[in-house]
């Protein structure tokens, strides 16, 4: 994103930390519910960024609040260290460490049984808080006399005191935390985020480290935790064990839902809305424990009518009021685009240097408990062939090309690339070295633009399998705008590319599936199925898009459409019953008698 892109919003966060000063107590809004809004918000902008942009859903995060906490409390407490900023930072880096031990766990499994992981992590430090480590931590009473940062400048000394002067310090910190948080999202790693969100499988299968990310990830959301459990032991000036408790975990996520998850704003807006409710049901109504219970009728009544969260809604809201139907000229704009003329093909990686065949398999078979899927297959591709995999349903296709691809690991046989033996070596690694693949059933990136579902294939070709430039601008990546444009020239879907993928019209998402498969730069292009699905009109397009790439690269297709590969192919494989029945040119294909009897139905192909 350009930078002024990114000014604006910096600007208006300082702007409305600086009038809340101003604002807060004119609507009577007391400073301690206002500086736990600020600490509160500090931990959401790091459970955003695992939640919102990565899609890992954890339970855990008290674990790091309290350990960064508890750090930097004692720290303060025992006179080890007089800087309080110092202390928060040793505090920072300690809940980090833990986050790389609990991610290295954790991110071993997904969905709920990793936020089942993460509750008995959670679990686990606070037992130890209150047991083990109890001499250090205080155990049930905590750790008291945290004091207050003091900041001297020459002769000039700005003791932080409590109230309003305590929310200017909070402020600063939370300003910079989340300016820090909004390049992260901007960068490439935060676009990676996005992508294994929505979708983790093709995010590898482009060739980026999903695991690696995840667990930067579930780092960066424990510092953010560790950080601002050493400011709640500032602000309270004692360092509560509830820190610990399952509580903090699930009212963060509550916040954060309430707010708008990948927002980053959310869990700060949610916080306030939060704070405020207990505080009225507590005071105002006098309701004492029963707040808990209105305030959760409040959080399900929020989940079922604004599924997005509060500035969610209010994104819909506004975007609905500022559609307006297209215009003639808009409609000219959209037209669907033909891919009679395109632009200049984006660069494709060389191919390893061998001579020989540019890919080998030999010997492959895969057998699923008592049934075998392929068996004893010999296979080899030339560098810029276009070969042709088919086959009746059943014959074995799906596995075979998953093996090559190293999504499925052969029981027997070996594959080698460019003279270098990939078998079972891992999807993500594979595609680095120039082997990637398109999807029968597309696999698309579903909540992101057609722009940026390319741009996550180029990033992984211009930055390797795994880079934490954080801090860095996708539009400082060198070469990645052009690469992008020009795959979108090449898949004929330029006039298309900053609408949503849910738009697209089904040819045009088969096209995008294989404009991903080609962003990624491939020195050897598998495409499984191209034509699934397609109306004749987008079946014509598509195969002059085969015709367009097939130039200078080495391409394997499966593919049921027998005419469009006789039309296309230099040489054919058949496979039968889990074997290579017969492989040669289109015409010795069609007069092979076994292939008409298995396949063609006896009938020759015209």
């Amino acid at each position: 994103m350009p930078r002024r892109k990114m000014i604006l919003p910096v600007l208006l966060t300082a702007l409305g930390l600086i009038l809340g000063r101003f604002l807060l107590p004119w609507l009577q809004v007391a400073p301690d519910t206002a500086n736990q809004v600020l600490v509160w918000g500090m931990f959401g902008i790091g459970f955003d960024l695992l939640f919102g942009y990565t899609g890992l859903l954890s339970f855990g995060q008290s674990a790091f609040f309290g350990t960064g906490g508890f750090i930097a409390a004692w720290l303060l407490t025992n006179d080890v260290m007089g800087s309080v900023l110092a202390a928060l930072l040793i505090g920072t880096i300690g809940a980090a460490a833990a986050g790389v031990l609990v991610g290295l766990i954790a991110l071993r499994r997904t969905g709920i049984y990793f936020a089942m992981i993460t509750v008995a992590i959670a679990e686990t430090f606070f037992f130890v808080e209150n047991s083990p480590l109890s001499a250090w931590t205080g155990g049930e009473n905590g750790l008291p006399g945290v004091p207050a940062p003091v900041f001297r400048l020459g002769s000039l000394v700005w003791k932080v005191g409590t109230g309003w002067s305590m929310y200017a310090f909070l402020a600063g910190c939370f300003f910079v935390a989340m300016v820090l948080a909004m390049r992260i999202v901007r960068s490439p790693v935060g676009a990676i985020l996005t992508a294994i969100r929505d979708n983790p499988l093709r995010a590898r299968a482009v060739g980026h480290a999903v695991g690696h990310y995840k667990l930067a990830a579930f780092v960066v959301a424990a510092a953010y935790a560790g950080f601002a459990g050493g400011l709640l032991g500032v602000l309270q000036g004692f360092m509560p064990p509830d820190a610990f408790t399952f509580d903090t975990s699930g009212q963060l996520v509550m916040q954060t839902v309430i707010g708008g998850s990948a927002t980053l704003f959310g869990p700060l807006l949610g916080a306030a809305v939060w704070l405020s409710l207990r505080d009225f049901l507590q005071a105002g109504m006098g309701l004492g424990g029963a707040w808990k219970l209105v305030l959760g009728l409040v959080f399900v009544l929020l989940v079922c009518f604004l599924r997005r969260g509060l500035i969610g809604g209010l994104e819909s809201l506004f975007a609905r009021r500022g559609k307006a139907a297209p215009d003639e000229a808009a409609a000219i704009d959209l037209a669907a685009p033909t891919l009679s003329s395109v632009g200049p093909s984006p660069r494709r990686r060389a191919a390893p240097r061998f001579d020989g065949p540019v890919l080998e398999a030999k010997g492959l078979t895969k057998i699923y408990g008592g049934l075998s899927a392929n068996r004893d297959i010999d296979f080899s591709v030339n560098e810029g062939e276009l070969r042709a995999v088919i086959g009746p349903n059943g014959a074995g296709k799906s596995t075979f090309f998953k093996m090559l691809t190293c999504e499925v690991t052969p029981s027997k046989g070996s594959i080698r690339f460019g003279g270098r033996d990939i078998t079972g070596m891992d999807v993500a690694r594979v595609c680095q070295l120039g082997l990637t693949k398109s999807y029968q059933v597309n696999q698309l990136f579903g909540r992101l633009t057609l722009r940026e579902n390319l741009m996550i294939a180029a990033l992984a070709e211009r930055r390797g399998l795994f880079r934490l430039d954080l801090l860095r601008s996708l539009d400082r990546v060198p070469g990645l705008a052009t690469q992008v444009e020009q795959t979108l020239g090449l898949v004929g879907l330029t006039a298309r590319a900053d609408l949503p993928v849910a738009e697209l019209a089904y040819g045009e998402k088969r096209r995008l599936e294989i404009g991903l498969a080609l962003a990624a730069s491939p020195s050897l292009l598998l495409l499984d199925e191209p034509l699934a699905g397609m109306s004749p009109r987008e079946r014509v397009e598509t195969v002059q898009l085969l015709k367009n790439i097939r130039r200078g690269r080495t391409l394997i297709i499966v593919e049921h459409d027998v005419d469009v590969v006789f039309e296309l192919a230099e040489r054919i494989t058949v496979l039968h019953e889990g074997r290579k029945l017969a492989e040669g040119t289109p015409a010795e294909i069609q007069r092979n008698s076994f292939v008409q009897e298995a396949y063609l139905g006896g009938v020759a192909a015209a």
